[in-house]
């Protein structure tokens, strides 16, 4: 993972150091709260640091996948979820519409219906996404978005009280994240 994860660094600091002079926006930091974690139980915090067109996130989140999405028989699969992701807004600022990958490291557990024992599993995931940027009252914007996350390394199969569990190869994701931003001063070319 962690070759990866330079090869994506490296590729990010290129692509900064290919940006004109003239163009120089502010220097913005921020933090977002998702929507979707809530809902399960669980919570989301991301805080993240932006120049030109590249804004760098780091997250941590808890949740707790719907039961509709689990194999029967299998229930409260929680994880505890630590990302590090680069983002690309076609403006030079942290505004409308962006792309942006990572990976993450899903540290999870899930129980049978039954409920005898609690089993844990871990994955790393690549993930690709994309959303939109709308800020709506000063320093305050909403962020809707949609992820698809691919399992490239961890744990293809556990078993719980005799049943086989297999975390999936490919989760889809859409939810909304609530954030507050802060510009500092112009960067001097």
């Amino acid at each position: 993972m962690k070759k990866y994860f330079l090869a994506l660094l490296m590729m990010t600091a290129a692509f900064a150091n290919a940006q004109t002079k003239e163009n120089k926006p502010k220097f913005s930091i921020g933090a977002e709260a998702d929507v979707l974690p809530y809902i399960t139980g669980g919570y989301y915090g991301s805080v993240w640091a932006s120049k030109n067109h590249f804004r760098y996130r780091a997250v941590i989140t808890n949740v707790t996948t719907p039961e509709f999405m689990l194999k029967d028989g299998f229930t409260n699969n929680k994880m505890m979820v630590y990302a590090a992701l680069i983002d690309y807004f076609f403006k030079p600022t942290t505004e409308k519409w962006w792309i942006g990958s990572g990976f993450e490291y899903w540290d999870a557990e899930i129980q049978t219906s039954q409920k005898i024992s609690t089993i844990k599993y871990n994955n790393t995931m690549f993930t690709v996404g994309g959303g939109y940027v709308w800020k709506f009252y000063k320093n305050f914007y909403l962020n809707p978005w949609a992820a698809a996350h691919v399992r490239i390394a961890g744990d293809k199969s556990v078993m719980v009280d005799g049943k086989k569990f297999e975390p999936s190869l490919f989760i889809p994701e859409a939810s909304l994240k609530v954030g507050w931003y802060f510009n500092t001063k112009k960067i001097k070319p």
